[in-house]
């Protein structure tokens, strides 16, 4: 229990480092004194800027996303870094390390990065990433990078959290980018085609920008195609600048408040789904009436539509 949520408040604003990891763990395991907190979180926190890193494993996101930090370092912007990992079946806890992937930058006292787990929600996004975003927020954070392991339906619906959002790949990925342009496709807005040394590096380049071309409205932002090399640091200042340039183009089209009350949405969905589940699913699924019905159903006596509406009084 937390004795004074306006201390708490009052510390993270500060940007006490162990107490804003504390905040983090209080929202992650939906503490009532995490719901006091962000009440009044919300209620006076604007998001901080949010950059989207997504793409294959493999494809450099880790070394480009340390790249880009280091830039904003050197003009002494504070950065914040929440790594998505997949979620463990057995401990619900990240499966990947938090600094292992970014040690020029982890000891950094301008750098605060936190792994998440996935764990999503009945629709698919842990609602804690939002509220930790807003945690980073208070804390005086000005940019924050959501960065994320795979390109599945939960890396989409995760990114979309971002007011950039940038996707990785490398050369060889061919075939998946063909599987990917019906989904990152559309919510990107930089591709970067990292690890441009090898071959068919422009190739892929081309490629990409043959999908995006595809895009139904010519009158938005066409998302640029950059090369780069991150383990030499090549072309990252041009990420940067492309950041920069989709931000302006974000406030100059009044798209920036539109995209956020987006994310609004859909974290009260969220919030609903979380709730409906603690208060009338979960009680459900630990009741032996359901097991019965699951060997009804499979002794062909019941059908899971009816049960469904039956346990649920619909």
């Amino acid at each position: 229990m937390v004795d004074n949520i306006d201390q708490l408040y009052a510390d993270i604003q500060r940007g006490n480092e162990n107490t804003i990891a504390k905040a983090i763990s209080m929202v992650e395991d939906g503490t009532k004194d995490a719901v006091k907190l962000m009440k009044k979180v919300y209620r006076n926190i604007e998001p901080a800027y949010l950059v989207g890193i997504s793409g294959p494993p493999g494809s450099g996101k880790s070394t480009i996303t340390q790249s880009i930090v280091q830039l904003w370092r050197k003009e002494n912007i504070k950065v914040a870094i929440i790594a998505i990992d997949p979620t463990s079946h057995f401990s619900g806890g990240a499966l990947l390390g938090d600094r292992i992937r970014m040690d020029k930058i982890s000891t950094d006292q301008g750098v605060f990065i936190r792994s998440m787990a996935t764990r999503g929600s009945l629709g698919g996004l842990n609602s804690s990433i939002y509220d930790t975003v807003l945690i980073f927020s208070l804390a005086g954070f000005e940019y924050i990078i959501i960065e994320t392991v795979g390109v599945g339906q939960n890396e989409i619906d995760i990114v979309k959290l971002a007011d950039t959002t940038i996707f990785v790949t490398v050369p060889e990925a061919g075939d998946e980018i063909q599987a990917y342009k019906a989904g990152l496709m559309e919510v990107g807005d930089i591709f970067v085609v990292n690890k441009a040394d090898r071959p068919k590096s422009k190739q892929m380049v081309l490629t990409i920008e043959q999908l995006v071309s595809f895009r139904e409205d010519k009158n938005i932002w066409m998302p640029p195609v950059l090369a780069t090399n991150a383990l030499k640091e090549e072309g990252i200042t041009d990420i940067k600048k492309r950041i920069n340039d989709h931000h302006i183009y974000l406030q100059e089209n009044d798209l920036l408040q539109k995209n956020r009350r987006e994310v609004i949405r859909a974290q009260m969905i969220n919030l609903m789904e979380k709730k409906l589940n603690e208060k009338y699913i979960s009680p459900i699924l630990k009741d032996q009436k359901f097991f019965k019905h699951i060997e009804l159903i499979c002794k062909k006596k019941e059908d899971p539509y009816s049960v469904v509406n039956e346990l649920l009084l619909l």
